[in-house]
């Protein structure tokens, strides 16, 4: 047999062999799995932003005009309840104390010398009572210079943690100016807003929403060890936003959560008639997500949809498809906008039932 034409049979071989192969990965990447949106009654996790809060938090203020004489405590220190913070010059109100309690002295001499004499009948008894009323007032005098006295020495209500310290020794304080603030941070409140629907259902859906522990997410995205519980949902919703404020408490042992802080509530909510797809038939694009929906003529556009949470390998549908658009589940990245495409369809409950992450 001529080596040239064996040679050249062997090469219509090989091409033979790789067009067929690459026909059927053709045919291949051609073919997507399809499956719809479905409707579920289920709960799921939310995030919901919140503002941290000390269980106490309250400006320390001077009670009396004076110089700033002593500072006993400095920034960021713990302080115990009736710990002495600061003191504000206290002569002049020392004098007038001692101005008030002599006049007591007198007025306590001057009711002796009526009463003596009333005794006689020298004077009349009214003027007994009119001594005795002047004594009254000397010591309301005694126990009003006293209070303003106490005033000059400011001492913390609770115990708790001092904040900045915006003035220095020797300031000139002001009747009412801000000394410092005071934090009890062995407990935070979590405060954070809920739509009428959702508080809806979470009050009438006792099963559906468990119980009332929440989680919080920190700023960096770390969660709180520790369990929280809502304990409080205020009276009245919002008449701008429509929304009603809940009030979750959670544990500081660690002392790790500051007043003024933001974080997230994780909270379970139930939902009826949920519109879920599945994670992974889903892409991003600049914070945004979308599906492809394959029309009646088998072509595929993309749809931006909007999500309002997120379960185990599912997302919770607002808006953007309904039940009875048909959505890629495999081979989202493969395919493109306006793209013709064969597919073979899988009903949604069977997909649900063997999940796993990641578009393919």
């Amino acid at each position: 047999m001529n080596k040239n034409a064996v040679f050249t049979g062997f090469i219509a071989l090989l091409c033979l062999i790789s067009c067929t192969t690459k026909k059927e990965e053709k045919e291949e990447a051609g073919k997507f799995t399809v499956t719809n949106a479905v409707s579920i009654d289920t709960s799921f996790t939310k995030e919901y932003v919140s503002q941290i809060r000390s269980v106490r938090n309250i400006e320390i203020r001077a009670q009396e005009k004076g110089f700033l004489q002593n500072i006993y405590v400095d920034e960021g220190q713990f302080v115990t309840a009736g710990q002495l913070l600061f003191r504000i010059m206290p002569k002049m109100y020392e004098a007038e104390l001692l101005k008030a309690k002599a006049e007591a002295k007198a007025a306590e001499i001057e009711l002796q010398n009526a009463k003596t004499l009333a005794d006689k009948n020298i004077v009349s008894r009214s003027e007994q009572f009119i001594a005795q009323a002047k004594l009254e007032q000397a010591k309301a005098e005694v126990a009003l210079a006293k209070l303003h006295l106490s005033f000059t020495e400011i001492r913390a209500p609770f115990a708790g943690t001092i904040d900045r310290i915006p003035k220095k020794l020797g300031s000139l304080i002001e009747e009412g100016e801000l000394l410092t603030s005071l934090s009890d941070n062995s407990k935070m409140f979590a405060y954070f807003n809920v739509s009428e629907p959702e508080y809806l259902d979470y009050q009438n859906n006792v099963k559906g929403r468990g119980n009332s522990t929440v989680r919080l997410l920190l700023a960096n995205n770390q969660p709180l060890k520790y369990k929280g519980k809502v304990e409080v949902i205020e009276s009245e919703f919002d008449s701008e936003t429509g929304n009603i404020a809940f009030r979750a408490s959670f544990p500081n042992l660690d002392k790790l959560l500051k007043n003024g802080e933001t974080g997230k509530v994780l909270m379970t909510v139930p939902v009826k008639n949920a519109l879920v797809i599945p994670q992974k038939a889903t892409y991003e694009i600049q914070d945004k997500k979308y599906v492809f929906v394959v029309n009646k003529n088998n072509v595929v556009n993309s749809k931006e949809i909007t999500i309002t949470g997120e379960i185990p390998d599912l997302y919770v549908v607002a808006s953007g498809i309904t039940e009875n658009d048909k959505i890629i589940l495999e081979g989202v990245q493969k395919v493109k906008d306006d793209e013709k495409i064969k597919f073979e369809y899988i009903a949604p409950q069977k997909v649900i039932n063997h999940l796993r992450l990641k578009a393919e």
